[in-house]
C-alpha cells in the first residue's frame, strides 16, 4: 500500500481536530510550550532560548528556575564569536552541537541562530548576532542552520526584520527603504529559508515602515510566504503580538508571551470569540495548524517515523570538544608589533594577569542568552592551567565594579515589554566609595605589574553592557579601564591587552600598546583557547565581522540615520552600513572590517579572473556564477597558519549613495610554512546586482570593476579590472 504524504495526513488531523483544539496550538499554553492534542496524538511544541546554549528550564507559569543539577549545558560561542572564525565547517559544527543539546534537552525548536544586522555598536543583543555584513552572514547561517536540524530539532532564525537597536523595542517603528532592506536586512533571512531550509523564523519586536513586524501581512505573508516560498512556522517573539484580527490575518503560526495568563493571548481566547461570532474565519487558524503540523511531520514528531526521531544528548566530551575548535579560531589578533605575541611559556617565570574579566564568567548574563553552564574557563584559569606549577601566576582584578543590586520578585523579561521600559546601560554617578576603590585597585594593579616579568591585562565589557533590552551609549571602557591601562602601559611598554567583549569599544591607548588580542564570549572554553594563543600554542586565525570605528559619531547609523530613538528610527543612510560606508569616505577607524593578523606571514601572490558561462537554468539567477577567481597565496614563514582570503567588487563608476565596494566571497584555507596554495572562488551574479524599487528586483548592472582579493577590506593586495557584460543567457 501506498504511504500517504504528510500533506494528506496534515489534511486529515485538521478534519478531527476541533475549533478549541487548534486554537490551543497557536498560542502559548506555558513560558516556553504551546498545547498538544492527547487524543490525536499531537504533541505540544517545546521551545528553549538557545543563541549560545539550550536555556534553562523554567516553570509553566512563571519566570522561575526549576532544574536542579539536570539542566547544565554546553556553552556555545556566540554568533559574533561564530561569525569571527569566517569559517563554514565550524558554523556548521556550533549548529550541530546546539541541535543536539536541544534535542538532549527535549527541545523541539531553538531560538537561534540571531542573524540582525550590526547597524551601531551600541546595540545591547550585538553579541547575539554575526555581522554588519549581509553576504557573510549569509554564507554562515545556512550551515548553522543545516547544522542545528541534524538532530530533528527546529532552528528558529531571529529576528525578522531590521532590529538593530534593543531601545523601545516593542514600539520603535524602523523606517527602511525597499532597497535597503533587500541587500543590507533581508539576505541573511533569505538565505537561511532558501537554502539552508530552516524549519522556522521569529517576528522582531519592532515596527518596520508602520506595521509590528510579528503581524506585519506585508514582510510575512508577502515577503515571507510569498516571495520566498517559507511553508514553515512563525513564532513571535515573546510578547512581540498587540492585536488578535492583526495576528489572525498575518502569516504568524504561534503567538507566545512573557506573562502568565496564556487564555487571554490575542490567539486564545479573543481570538477564539471571534471565529466563532464569524469576524474571523477559521480557515486563517486552519492553515497556521498546517504550518504547525507540517512542523511536526518534519521532526519526526508525528506520523510513521516517529520512533525514529533522533534523541539528541548534551554535555559530551565531543561538544566540550568542538566548542574550543570553534573557540580557537574565532579570537582575533588585532596588534602585535615587534612580535610581542607569543608568549614564551619557558621564558616567563612570574605572570601578572590584571582585569575583572580575567576570572569573570559570563555564561549566566545577557538576557536570554544566559545559561547554566556545565562549567567555564576563564582567561586566568586557562592560564594557570597551561603554564602549570613552575611559573607562579599572580591575579589583580584592576578595576572595581560595584555590587548590583538584587533582582525583585518580577523578572526582568516581564517588565521588558511594557511601553516606555528601557535602561541604558550607562554607569550610576560613582560614589565616592567606589572612586576609592578604584583608586586602591589600580594601584594594587600597577605595582604588581612593576614586581612581573610578563604582564597581561584582561578587561572589556560584561553582561551588565552586552545584554537583550537595553542599548549602550558610549564606546568607552566602564570601570575607568582606560585610565588603569595607560598607567600599565606607562610602566611595562609590554602589557599584553585581552578584550573581551560583544562590541567594538574605545582604545585611546592603542597607539601606545604593542600587542591587543580580541575575544567575544567564546563558550566555555573561551579561556582555554585565550591562553593558547597568548602562548603560541595556537596560531590566531580569527577576522573582524565588524569595523571598530575610534568614534561613534563616524558611525552612518548615527550621522546619518538615527539610533535609538523610541519613537521612529530612520535607516537613511541605506546600503551605507558597516564598512561599506567607512571605506567609502575613508573612515579613520582602530581595525577594519576583515582584519586579524596571525603569527605567520602570507604574501599574496597572483589572481586570475575567469569568465564563467551560465546555464540557461541558472542564467538569470543572483546565484548564477559570473567569474572564477585563481587567488595564489604562499606562508612566507615557519609556522602553520590559517588565512582567510576575502575578495570584494568595486564599481569603477560609482553613486553617492553606493558603497566603494563590497565582500563577495572568501574562503578560509591552511597552509604550511613555506607552502604556496591556490584557492578557487566564484563570483555570482549577486556581486554586480542592485535591488531596483522600480522593478522590485536585482538587476545587474554592466560597467567596469575592479576585483579585490586581500586580507580584509582595507587590506588588498590584489587587483583584477573586469568589463561586466550580461551575456547570459535569459537576459
Amino acid at each position: 500500500m501506498k504511504t500517504e504524504t504528510y500533506e494528506v495526513q496534515i489534511g486529515k488531523l485538521l478534519e478531527q481536530l476541533t475549533l478549541e483544539e487548534k486554537i490551543g496550538m497557536i498560542h502559548g499554553a506555558g513560558l516556553f510550550r504551546t498545547e498538544g492534542v492527547e487524543r490525536l496524538s499531537i504533541p505540544p511544541l517545546f521551545f528553549s532560548d538557545g543563541p549560545m546554549g539550550v536555556r534553562a528550564e523554567f516553570a509553566d507559569n512563571e519566570w522561575r528556575n526549576t532544574g536542579t543539577t539536570d539542566d547544565f549545558v554546553s556553552y556555545l560561542p556566540c554568533n559574533s564569536a561564530v561569525a569571527s572564525t569566517w569559517n563554514r565547517e565550524l558554523a556548521g559544527e556550533e549548529g550541530r552541537v546546539l541541535g543536539e543539546e536541544a534535542r538532549g534537552r527535549g527541545k523541539d525548536m531553538i531560538l537561534a541562530p540571531g542573524i540582525n544586522i550590526k547597524r551601531s555598536p551600541f546595540c545591547g543583543r550585538n553579541f547575539e548576532y554575526m555581522s554588519e555584513d549581509p553576504y557573510l552572514i549569509s554564507e554562515l547561517v545556512v550551515p548553522m542552520v543545516k547544522g542545528i536540524q541534524q538532530s530533528d530539532v527546529a532552528a528558529c532564525v531571529k529576528h525578522f526584520a531590521a532590529n538593530s537597536q534593543e531601545t523601545e523595542r516593542l514600539w520603535v517603528d524602523t523606517k527602511v527603504s525597499p532597497q535597503t532592506l533587500e541587500e543590507i536586512y533581508f539576505p541573511g533571512f533569505r538565505a537561511a529559508v532558501q537554502k539552508g531550509g530552516v524549519h522556522a523564523v521569529m517576528g522582531a519586536y519592532n515596527l518596520l515602515n508602520g506595521e509590528h513586524c510579528c503581524t506585519s501581512k506585508k514582510l510575512l505573508n508577502g515577503t515571507l510566504r510569498r516571495d520566498w516560498g517559507f511553508d514553515g512556522v512563525v513564532v513571535s517573539d515573546w510578547g512581540g503580538v498587540h492585536d488578535t484580527r492583526e495576528a489572525a490575518e498575518a502569516a504568524i503560526d504561534v503567538e507566545m508571551e512573557v506573562t502568565y495568563d496564556f487564555d487571554q493571548q490575542y490567539l486564545a481566547e479573543p481570538l477564539l470569540k471571534m471565529v466563532r461570532s464569524g469576524e474571523i474565519s477559521e480557515a486563517l487558524i486552519d492553515e497556521k495548524v498546517r504550518n504547525i503540523l507540517r512542523l511536526m511531520f518534519r521532526l519526526h514528531m508525528i506520523g510513521e517515523k516517529r520512533e525514529t526521531r533522533k534523541t539528541g544528548t548534551y554535555n559530551s566530551r565531543e561538544h566540550q570538544d568542538t566548542v574550543l575548535k570553534i573557540a580557537r579560531e574565532s579570537v582575533v589578533l588585532l596588534k602585535n608589533e615587534e612580535e610581542c605575541l607569543p608568549l614564551d611559556a619557558k621564558k616567563v617565570k612570574r605572570v601578572a594577569v590584571i582585569g575583572q574579566n580575567a576570572a569573570a564568567i559570563h555564561s549566566n548574563g545577557g538576557g536570554s542568552a544566559e545559561i547554566k553552564a556545565l562549567y567555564e574557563i576563564s582567561p586566568l584559569l586557562g592560564i594557570k592551567k597551561l603554564l602549570g606549577g613552575n611559573v607562579k601566576v599572580e591575579y589583580a582584578p584592576g578595576y572595581y565594579i560595584p555590587g548590583k543590586e538584587a533582582q525583585g520578585s518580577v523578572n526582568w523579561q516581564a517588565d521588558s515589554t511594557k511601553k516606555d521600559w528601557g535602561k541604558t546601560s550607562e554607569e550610576a554617578e560613582v560614589s565616592d566609595e567606589t572612586k576609592e576603590c578604584r583608586k586602591r585597585f589600580r594601584e594594587e594593579a600597577v605595582a604588581l605589574a612593576k614586581e612581573c616579568d610578563t604582564v597581561i591585562f584582561v578587561g572589556g565589557l560584561n553582561h551588565d553592557f552586552d545584554s537583550e533590552g537595553y542599548d549602550r551609549t558610549t564606546l568607552t571602557l566602564p570601570y575607568e579601564q582606560d585610565a588603569l591601562i595607560g598607567e600599565l602601559l606607562a610602566v611595562r611598554p609590554d602589557t599584553v591587552i585581552v578584550l573581551y567583549a560583544g562590541s567594538p569599544v574605545a582604545m585611546p591607548w592603542n597607539e601606545q600598546a604593542k600587542a591587543v588580542l580580541w575575544s567575544y564570549y567564546a563558550g566555555m572554553e573561551g579561556g582555554t583557547a585565550i591562553a593558547e594563543i597568548l602562548f603560541g600554542k595556537e596560531n590566531p586565525s580569527g577576522r573582524l565581522a565588524e569595523s571598530f570605528p575610534k568614534d561613534a559619531n563616524d558611525c552612518p547609523a548615527h550621522t546619518i540615520g538615527t539610533f535609538a530613538k523610541k519613537d521612529v528610527v530612520e535607516y537613511k543612510e541605506g546600503v551605507m552600513v558597516g564598512y561599506r560606508y567607512y571605506d567609502t569616505v575613508d573612515t579613520p577607524l582602530y581595525y577594519g572590517f576583515g582584519h586579524g593578523l596571525s603569527y605567520s606571514r602570507f604574501v599574496y601572490k597572483y589572481m586570475t579572473v575567469r569568465p564563467v558561462t551560465a546555464s540557461a537554468e541558472t542564467g538569470g539567477t543572483m546565484d548564477a556564477p559570473r567569474y572564477e577567481l585563481a587567488v595564489t597565496v604562499k606562508n612566507d614563514s615557519l609556522r602553520a597558519g590559517k588565512e582567510v582570503v576575502q575578495v570584494y567588487v568595486a564599481p569603477k563608476e560609482r553613486q553617492d549613495d553606493r558603497p566603494a565596494h563590497k565582500l563577495c566571497a572568501f574562503e578560509k584555507m591552511e597552509l604550511m610554512p613555506g607552502e604556496e596554495k591556490t584557492v578557487t572562488l566564484l563570483l555570482t551574479a549577486a556581486a554586480f546586482s542592485v535591488y531596483d524599487e522600480k522593478q522590485h528586483a536585482f538587476a545587474e548592472k554592466m560597467g567596469s570593476y575592479e576585483i579585490e582579493a586581500g586580507s580584509s577590506s582595507r587590506d588588498i593586495r590584489l587587483r583584477r579590472e573586469r568589463e561586466h557584460f550580461l551575456s547570459h543567457p535569459g537576459r
